[in-house]
């Protein structure tokens, strides 16, 4: 399969993937307007906005591939990598701060809270793995740093 076929194939997934997304917008706020329940609310918005996202990345990876190639130029990294260094240490803090929290509440059947501290806990994970992601990106591009 050649380059531009696998970039159009791509472009394919990402536009049937934000239909997806959409159909899954359109479901949470459904189920949002059929509850008052504060947590099931709670979550459907969390899952909404997710979703709301995903598409606007998927749409930023189809731009990439069907109109103009973005660049991630070194300098460009280099100007702003003491930022995100420090940046990188508050993410840590949040996960020490969830972490103590759900210690706090093993045992005490406190559900709801150890429910959307877990959540917490895994969305912040998620952006220690994305910065650390970036991070590799980095080292590629300073192979001596």
């Amino acid at each position: 399969m050649s380059t531009k076929e696998i970039q159009k194939q791509i472009v394919d997934n990402m536009r049937r993937w934000q239909k997806v997304e959409n159909s899954s917008v359109s479901s949470t706020g459904r189920i949002i307007e059929k509850t008052k329940n504060p947590i099931v609310r709670l979550v459907m918005e969390i899952i909404q906005r997710d979703s709301q996202f995903h598409y606007r990345v998927q749409e930023f990876i189809a731009d990439t591939l069907e109109k103009k190639a973005i660049v991630l130029n070194p300098d460009e990294l280099a100007d702003v990598w003491d930022l995100i260094e420090k940046h990188i240490e508050i993410e840590e803090k949040t996960v020490e701060l969830a972490q103590a929290s759900l210690d706090a509440l093993k045992g005490k059947k406190m559900l709801v809270a150890e429910y959307l501290l877990n959540y917490l806990m895994e969305d912040e994970k998620k952006h220690n793995l994305v910065l650390a992601n970036l991070a590799k990106i980095k080292d590629g591009m300073y192979p001596y740093a």
